[in-house]
């Protein structure tokens, strides 16, 4: 379920119309006209002792309105899917996927608010930090008291996202560093779509009434 919230976190900044080259100009101009989004990443998740607690990488796609999917590789695979309407998540070492209602989960983040203008400062308090490692930063935080992260700093360059820190209230901080970010790629429906594989175990909300098992 961590990479699941880091993912929602992430996805309620996938735009927003911003007021050259601060981190909100540089994310006015990559957000404007956004419809899909390729990208590779590399994560990790920091202690509050500044210690690394896990590491991943992988890969990122992005499809206004509401369609993503995030491939983790390395010793613990796991796909995580938005369709638009089921989040299928998808741990290949336990044979086991979970489904969730993509409405009751809920994506308030800084990567899915990219695809709809007008949201950010309805979702955060915005402030401009300065630049770090060659990246423009804006501190982003929630509004909402229910927000799983206290602080997100969302960093671009050459009018791209290149990074997001996302920090929580028991002192966690998950640094995601994206390369080769690609804006408006053809992208197939496929990706989009998920179907368990036979045998594994599904666990959770197999349609929108509610049906689970």
């Amino acid at each position: 379920m961590t990479r699941l919230l880091t993912i929602l976190a992430l996805l309620a900044g996938f735009s927003s119309p911003l007021s050259a080259d601060t981190a909100r100009q540089q994310l006015e101009r990559f957000s404007t006209g956004l419809e899909s989004l390729r990208a590779t990443f590399s994560q990790v998740v920091i202690d509050n002792e500044n210690r690394v607690q896990d590491s991943s990488a992988g890969k990122v796609w992005l499809q206004r309105p509401d369609r993503f999917r995030w491939q983790y590789g390395g010793d613990f695979p796991e796909l995580v899917v938005g369709d638009g309407e089921r989040i299928w998540i998808y741990d290949e070492m336990l044979e086991q996927v979970t489904v969730k209602s993509q409405a009751e989960a809920g994506v308030d983040s800084p990567l899915a608010l990219l695809t709809e203008p007008g949201r950010l400062d309805e979702a955060y308090e915005v402030r401009e930090v300065g630049a770090s490692d060659d990246a423009e930063l804006l501190e982003l935080r929630s509004r909402s008291p229910e927000s799983e992260f206290e602080r997100f700093l969302l960093g671009l360059a050459d009018d791209r996202p290149v990074l997001i820190v996302m920090e929580d209230a028991f002192g966690l901080r998950t640094e995601i560093r994206f390369e080769d970010v690609e804006r408006n790629p053809s992208l197939d429906g496929e990706l989009f779509r998920f179907e368990p594989p036979p045998g594994v175990d599904v666990i959770g909300a197999l349609s929108t009434s509610g049906e689970s098992r």
